[in-house]
């Protein structure tokens, strides 16, 4: 675990974490991060509400997390460089002021929420606006828009992004299933690198 993880004041973080020490969490007591975790520089996340971030997932240079609403990442996940994620948003119906420099009651921020399920990768530069579900095994293109529910196991891509086709999950499944033994013990506890080693 990175040194960096401890001064952040994060709600909880796993073991073998490593957040390097140019990315930036807002709202870290908010947040609780699993084992075997890497954010690298020039992440910038704000946590609101509850957040959570799996056990072996990836957050890659240039991913923005923001909105003030609630985001989870599960296991085995990943979010390539320059991915945007929007967990909320303003009111733009017109009956009101927007933008965050405008106080309550003239502005109407809405908190929504955006979810990454297990094994779901998300390529470089793509979009996710609020209220979606990215579903298990899912995977969206590079420069893709997410306004929708991605299905698992399904792959997608375009500007908004479509379905393309299935992605085969038997042999994904096996992996973590073996990776699972090496990792853990019979308890269920996750065994830091270093006693693996």
């Amino acid at each position: 675990m990175s040194n960096a993880a401890y001064d952040l004041g994060l709600a909880r973080v796993g073991t073998d974490v490593t957040i390097w020490p140019l990315a930036k969490i807002v709202g870290a007591e908010h947040l609780s991060i699993g084992d075997a975790v890497i954010i690298d520089d020039f992440a910038f996340l704000v946590s609101g509400a509850k957040s959570t971030i799996g056990s072996f997932v990836h957050i890659a240079s240039f991913v923005s997390i923001t909105g003030g609403g609630e985001f989870a990442m599960e296991d085995f996940s990943g979010l390539s460089s320059g991915v945007r994620v929007y967990t909320g948003n303003e009111d733009y119906s017109g009956g009101c002021l927007t933008n965050p420099t405008v106080p309550a009651p003239f502005r109407i921020p809405l908190r929504s929420f955006v979810r990454i399920e297990r094994h779901a990768i998300v390529g470089a530069n793509a979009v996710i606006l609020p209220g979606v579900v990215i579903g298990e095994g899912a995977v969206v293109g590079a420069n893709s828009l997410v306004r929708k529910d991605c299905k698992p196991w399904t792959v997608y891509f375009g500007s908004p992004a479509r379905q393309i086709k299935r992605r085969p999950s038997d042999r994904i499944r096996e992996l973590e299933a073996e990776l699972r033994a090496v990792c853990y013990d019979r308890s269920g506890q996750y065994i830091p690198k270093a006693r693996r080693a």
